[in-house]
């Protein structure tokens, strides 16, 4: 070692013990004066003196010098990272109590260490492999495949458990974190079950995040022996759960990508394996999907919608067209639906149904959604200023109708266009008006005090509450096309609607049916009482200035006459 030791320290210490014992000398010797004779007797006392000094201390010290040394150096080594190797036995010899503390420190540090090697390496739920520990193995493991795999193919699995949101919501996180071990286990015995069969090779188990689980199998014969552990995997955790004395099913949904077929790289497999198991989720639940060149067709075309609409909001691609509303009794425009149209660049104008599900899943509704606002409150805002008094009727995404600050930027943007509310009427899904929160329906009944009218869309395709329909502010309710489609052809059909639209009246609601596409549905749905009609039998959706012109200069009788009416836009 470099540094000074205390056996270093002895020598140092006898020198300059030696030296004191010298200038005593010859300070002792030298009263006449200092001469050679005085100086060479002084030197043997000196000597003498240093090595009386080095023989007690290398008596009393050079053992425990000697185990403090090793002790240091052995230290040293730990700074670097050896708590593995044993301690020096000079140390035990002769510092007992400092073996004995540096043996414990070592033994704490070691478990230590493992313990937070372990938080960062493995899930502490589930004791599986985390995600970053599962990434590091798997790419390690596709660099360099087993010598059994040299005719196989390696296969991912991601695994998403159907159910477990219910349990977790309804049985506490604890009960959630006790179902999230026992699926492990099972994951555990299906790879252990695989592993013994002849080249079996054990496959890495993982949980990324949730209720997300991914097994990766380095060796698998052909698409078929997939599938088979794809089966396998299902029926174990079919198999019903026991938690707390309860038998709890969950399921899984199974995406599975193979190697090199779908990606050769961890980052492609996981992409592949991810969304076949979407597609499995999207097919029912409790699948085992394989990745495919058509879902990868689909994944291409998903990703070129996303960067179309990005550059739609950011390009204002977006327009609104107008389908009128017509009062049953006196043939009368009573307002308009304003509908979302898209110009794409590419493909002309795009329906809503196409790109809508898109937009909620990424988030750009919100974007899109600002957009229809301003632009509803914009045209309210105009037709105000020209005379037309029919409400504009607008249906916003549920995603952003769920809080109540939506209501607040409804309001805020009607109050900038200088719009007036009362021509306004938001519609709601069904589905909605059932689940909003009291903060949601305290925003609704402000905005409805302020002049908007309200309208539940929809009715007929969710489970309403009749009690809640009563307690909610609302002013109309708009049967669902799929109830009003089969009127003219079906009986059961036709005493379903006058069922419903009676207890639409009886909520004190109008009832308006949308989706009207012929004569015989506008002679029928008079008949049971609808009191507003929209549909392309009545009108079809139109931009701005063709619907001002059909609201002002149409001809229009009542539709109890059983009139084809003439306008723009009309189809008979």
């Amino acid at each position: 070692m470099d540094e000074v030791t205390l056996k270093s320290r002895a020598v140092v210490f006898a020198i300059c013990a030696g030296a004191v014992a010298f200038f005593l000398a010859v300070l002792a010797t030298s009263a006449g004066g200092v001469q050679l004779d005085n100086l060479t007797r002084a030197l043997i006392p000196a000597v003498v003196c240093a090595a009386m000094c080095w023989a007690s201390a290398e008596r009393s010290i050079a053992g425990t010098a000697g185990a403090i040394d090793a002790a240091i150096e052995r230290l040293a080594h730990a700074a670097e990272g050896d708590l593995a190797s044993a301690i020096p036995p000079e140390i035990g010899e002769n510092v007992p109590q400092l073996a004995r503390a540096m043996e414990s420190l070592f033994t704490q540090m070691t478990a230590h260490l493992d313990g937070v090697q372990r938080l960062a390496m493995f899930d502490p739920v589930t004791g599986l492999a985390n995600r970053s520990n599962f990434r590091a193995t798997c790419e390690r493991m596709l660099a360099t495949p087993p010598a059994t795999a040299r005719d196989t193919r390696g296969g991912l699995f991601f695994i998403d458990l159907d159910r477990f949101k219910v349990v977790n919501d309804t049985m506490g996180h604890a009960c959630g974190d006790a179902l999230l071990g026992m699926v492990a286990n099972r994951l555990r015995a299906v790879a252990d079950s695989i592993a013994r069969e002849p080249d079996g090779v054990p496959p890495l188990i993982g949980r990324l995040a949730g209720d997300e689980f991914t097994m990766f199998f380095p060796a698998i014969g052909a698409a078929g022996d997939a599938a088979k552990i794809g089966c396998d995997i299902l029926r174990a955790l079919a198999e019903p759960f026991d938690l707390g004395g309860a038998n709890v099913s969950i399921g899984a949904s199974i995406g599975m990508a193979l190697c090199p077929e779908h990606g050769v790289t961890l980052t492609e497999l996981m992409r592949a394996a991810d969304a076949a198991m979407y597609h499995a989720k999207g097919s029912g639940r409790g699948r085992a999907e394989p990745f495919s060149v058509e879902l990868a067709a689909r994944i291409a075309a998903r990703a070129t919608l996303e960067g179309d609409l990005r550059e739609a909001i950011d390009r204002d691609e977006f327009a609104l067209v107008f389908q009128p509303q017509i009062s049953v009794d006196h043939g009368r425009i009573v307002g308009a639906e304003a509908l979302l149209r898209w110009r794409h660049p590419r493909e002309g104008l795009r329906l809503p149904l196409t790109f809508l599900d898109c937009a909620e899943e990424t988030g750009m509704i919100v974007d899109i959604g600002d957009w229809v606002v301003d632009s509803v409150a914009a045209t309210i805002a105009r037709w105000g200023r020209i005379g037309i008094e029919q409400r504009l009727s607008v249906n916003v995404s549920p995603r952003q109708i769920d809080h109540a600050r939506f209501f607040h930027g409804l309001r805020a943007a009607l109050h900038r266009a200088r719009a007036p509310a009362h021509l306004l009427e938001l519609e709601i899904s069904e589905t909605l008006a059932m689940q909003c929160s009291d903060d949601v329906l305290d925003a609704i009944v402000q905005l409805r005090a302020a002049g908007a009218t309200i309208a539940i869309d929809d009715f007929g395709t969710g489970y309403s509450n009749l009690s809640r329909l009563r307690a909610l502010p609302i002013d109309r309710i708009k049967l669902d096309r799929s109830l009003v489609a089969p009127v003219a052809d079906d009986a059961a059909a036709r005493m379903i609607a006058q069922a419903v639209v009676g207890v639409i009246h009886a909520l004190g609601c109008e009832a308006v049916a949308e989706g009207v596409e012929t004569q015989a549905q506008v002679d029928i749905l008079r008949i049971i009482g609808c009191d507003v009609m929209q549909g392309y039998a009545i009108a079809a959706p139109m931009e701005e200035s063709a619907f001002v012109a059909w609201s002002r200069g149409s001809v229009r009788r009542a539709v109890g006459d059983g009139a084809v009416l003439a306008g723009v836009g009309w189809r008979g």
